[in-house]
């Protein structure tokens, strides 16, 4: 029996052109910027976003590592949400490699809250950008969009200008995850560009929905991404004839980011199967892109995954009772419907 595999759309796998692609790519040193791929590819990005340099990270946790160590100093804070990705998904990087402190706010709890939205009073309470010698100064604010763990939630525009002139009034740098920025583009139609003007720093995966292998960039200033890449360096993270990498992320960029709707609609369509037999289990009206966070109820969330896994459907666990779905390009909606039967029968009451 075939999995079908919905634990991440980090699970693509290189589509036989984007194959070709790589094999073509005209590749050099990178660590001595001599990588022509690469900088093609590094060029693009920054000028997609409005941002003057780019720096084609290994991952979205690189990128995001990079991306905050540019505006918070060593012993004081980043600003962020209590289930960001930089919080409960990136092995404690910031602080153990470079002395950042954080502080979260906990968005979306609530009736009729969205999940990972917060707002902006929630953010302003926690603002200390100059808090003497006793306590912990605010360098930076940190948001996601969309947000993972709270289900592929999209932060509007409109809150992010709000967010954005509060940090700029307080001199607080702001540092978007925007790891499926793609997806919130997409399903909202606004520019990347208009997301990366609010933001210092701005992250982007291409080995997510894009279904490239490998790869993030981090954009920000020239004197940003200039540090980046001395501190990517530092970190072992030099690569060399990664062209072929970017040649990817080109790919990518040229032939996927418009089918992300169809990994939309079959996010919706697991949701709306596993509704069918479990209405409380997930809310199908609040699955705005490809991410499906679900409720086990009584039951614990290893114990559902372990027996979706034994038919066929893998899925994540990301609380003692929720586990995720997450569609992408390996996977159509056929599938997903027949994914969430399965789930939805083990979560029937």
């Amino acid at each position: 029996m075939t999995a079908i595999d919905l634990r991440s759309d980090t699970v693509t796998r290189p589509t036989a052109q984007m194959r070709r692609v790589m094999l073509d790519a005209p590749v050099g040193d990178d660590v001595y910027g001599e990588d022509p791929s690469i900088a093609e590819f590094e060029a693009r990005v920054a000028d997609l976003c409005g941002k003057p340099a780019a720096l084609f990270c290994a991952t979205g946790s690189l990128s995001n590592l990079l991306g905050v160590q540019t505006l918070v100093a060593p012993g004081t804070e980043v600003l962020c949400e209590a289930s960001a990705h930089i919080a409960r998904a990136e092995m404690g990087a910031h602080g153990a490699l470079h002395g950042v402190t954080m502080r979260t706010w906990v968005a979306g709890r609530g009736e009729g809250r969205t999940a990972g939205l917060a707002t902006t009073v929630q953010i302003e309470e926690l603002l200390s950008p100059d808090a003497g010698p006793y306590l912990v100064s605010t360098a930076a604010v940190e948001l996601e969009n969309t947000h993972n763990f709270g289900g592929g939630t999209i932060q509007p525009i409109e809150h992010l200008r709000e967010v954005s002139a509060m940090c700029r009034a307080a001199g607080v740098g702001l540092h978007l995850d925007g790891a499926r920025l793609w997806n919130a583009h997409v399903e909202t139609g606004v520019p990347i560009a208009d997301y990366s003007a609010l933001f210092d720093t701005v992250s982007l995966c291409f080995s997510k929905g894009l279904g490239a292998p490998v790869g993030s960039v981090l954009v920000g200033s020239d004197e940003a991404i200039a540090q980046a890449r001395v501190q990517r360096k530092r970190l072992g993270a030099g690569w060399r004839q990664a062209g072929m990498l970017a040649a990817a992320a080109q790919f990518a960029l040229d032939h996927h980011v418009d089918r992300l709707v169809d990994d939309h609609a079959a996010a919706r369509a697991f949701a709306e199967r596993v509704a069918l037999a479990a209405p409380g289990a997930v809310d199908p009206e609040r699955v705005p892109t490809n991410i499906v966070v679900v409720k086990t109820g009584s039951r614990p969330a290893q114990d559902v995954a372990a027996a979706a896994a034994a038919q066929g459907v893998r899925v994540s666990v990301v609380g003692a009772r929720l586990v995720r779905a997450v569609t992408h390009l390996d996977v159509d909606a056929a599938d997903c419907r027949a994914a969430g039967d399965v789930v939805g029968r083990l979560l029937a009451p």
